[in-house]
């Protein structure tokens, strides 16, 4: 999807950029919502694949849902906590470098920008408004050098959002054996596909591909997981009995 229509007024410019830019999880819902979905139908495929009783598809499914997605959440938290400190100990870096070395950042700041094709007065202009201002200066050699700018992200939330996301869509797979539907596998089997299907189609609000391609695209990585667990299940259902 590649339309995002604002406006380029004045006053409607100003504000936006003053607000900053948008921060969004939908990384978090995306990731978790297909995680949450692909292990717990892979759980009931596996279960099912095995010719196990469903009150064990569903002890089964519970644990992984909780389980397995306050593991999922620490991982996401600890990651998001890791590049905020990474960021942090950049700028203490950079701060060093502008405090030790003034001259030195400076042509690193002339290099980056003759390497975008700014030069002679322009670029001595670029160079002169950015090294004036050390907070300025410092976020642009941060961004530039490390690819380490602000994503607006508080580990926490990362954390959450994640967490609520797998737990969210991870249940869709555990519907038709919480509610004791009839022939409750092929039920799983059609609500996991329609989430799996769902979720592609959500995300492709920040992509340039369709929503009926990103479905899709979604819902064939799903069902290969979902078939290598049944599969796994189906070949080992003798073992233990």
């Amino acid at each position: 999807m590649l339309k995002q229509d604002h406006s380029h007024e004045p006053g409607a410019i100003r504000e936006r950029l003053a607000a900053g830019p948008e921060t969004n999880y939908v990384q978090e819902w995306v990731y978790g919502g297909i995680d949450g979905v692909v292990t717990t139908f892979a759980i009931v495929a596996g279960v099912t694949g095995a010719s196990l009783s469903p009150f064990i598809v569903v002890i089964l499914g519970l644990a992984n849902l909780v389980g397995d997605g306050f593991s999922m959440a620490a991982g996401a938290y600890s990651g998001a906590r890791t590049r905020a400190d990474n960021r942090e100990r950049l700028r203490r870096v950079e701060e060093s470098h502008v405090d030790a070395d003034p001259e030195g950042e400076r042509e690193e700041v002339r290099q980056i920008f003759a390497a975008k094709g700014y030069e002679g007065r322009d670029l001595d202009k670029v160079v002169d408004g950015i090294t004036a201002n050390r907070e300025a200066w410092i976020d642009v050699m941060l961004q530039e050098e490390y690819a380490a700018g602000p994503d607006g992200k508080t580990p926490l939330r990362v954390g959450l959002h994640t967490f609520v996301s797998f737990v969210l869509f991870g249940a869709a797979p555990l519907l038709p054996y919480l509610f004791r539907f009839a022939d409750a596998f092929h039920w799983a089997l059609a609500f996991s596909s329609l989430t799996f299907f769902a979720i592609g189609s959500l995300k492709s609000r920040w992509s340039v591909h369709s929503w009926w391609r990103q479905g899709l695209q979604t819902l064939g990585i799903g069902l290969v997981a979902a078939g290598i667990a049944f599969g796994i299940g189906y070949a080992l259902r003798g073992i233990g009995g």
